[in-house]
């Protein structure tokens, strides 16, 4: 396996937005919990997509980072996005948003590096802690505890996939 290549506020063309949304609906409709519930389309995605990547949009001084990792072929294999806390009292810590690895690329360690990136990212920005959430029911709360996050929380039954299908929402943080 080629190590992708990892990109920080990468150029947000249209071709490039296109190939994220694209991999967001590829993650969910292969099991991925990140926003929605399969299956969906990249339409369906398309106006959360585009209100999550105007909040990282680098010419509008905006405050949140896309990372994106890219593929020996220059396609997108994996990202994120390193949330702002939108306060000063938070500025030294940020959210870890919408952690996705394309399906294909899924079981080869992407999930592991771009994580590890996410933390070389933080850091380059001055940022103490990484905090994110994961529905509970997915076991992902075993992934990021060995990357070295830390279970702080637990909202039972507060994501609602479906009636009678009610999960925990899992707080864990990193201190870098």
């Amino acid at each position: 396996m080629a190590e992708p290549r990892f990109v920080v506020d990468p150029e947000l063309t249209p071709a490039l937005t296109g190939e994220l949304v694209e991999c967001w609906a590829e993650v969910v409709n292969a099991g991925g919990a990140v926003g929605f519930v399969p299956p969906v389309t990249p339409g369906d995605i398309l106006e959360t997509a585009t209100a999550t990547f105007a909040a990282c949009d680098t010419t509008r001084d905006n405050p949140d980072h896309l990372l994106a990792g890219f593929d020996r072929e220059g396609q997108v294999a994996c990202w994120l996005i390193l949330g702002d806390g939108k306060s000063w009292l938070r500025a030294h810590w940020r959210w870890v948003l919408r952690v996705m690895v394309h399906p294909k690329h899924q079981g080869q360690g992407y999930g592991t590096l771009l994580m590890r990136a996410a933390d070389d990212a933080a850091r380059d920005l001055g940022v103490e802690a990484l905090h994110l959430t994961v529905r509970g029911g997915t076991g992902t709360e075993g992934f990021y505890a060995r990357l070295g996050y830390t279970e702080v929380g637990r909202i039972p039954r507060s994501i609602r996939l479906a009636p009678g299908d009610d999960r925990d929402e899992i707080y864990m943080v990193k201190h870098l």
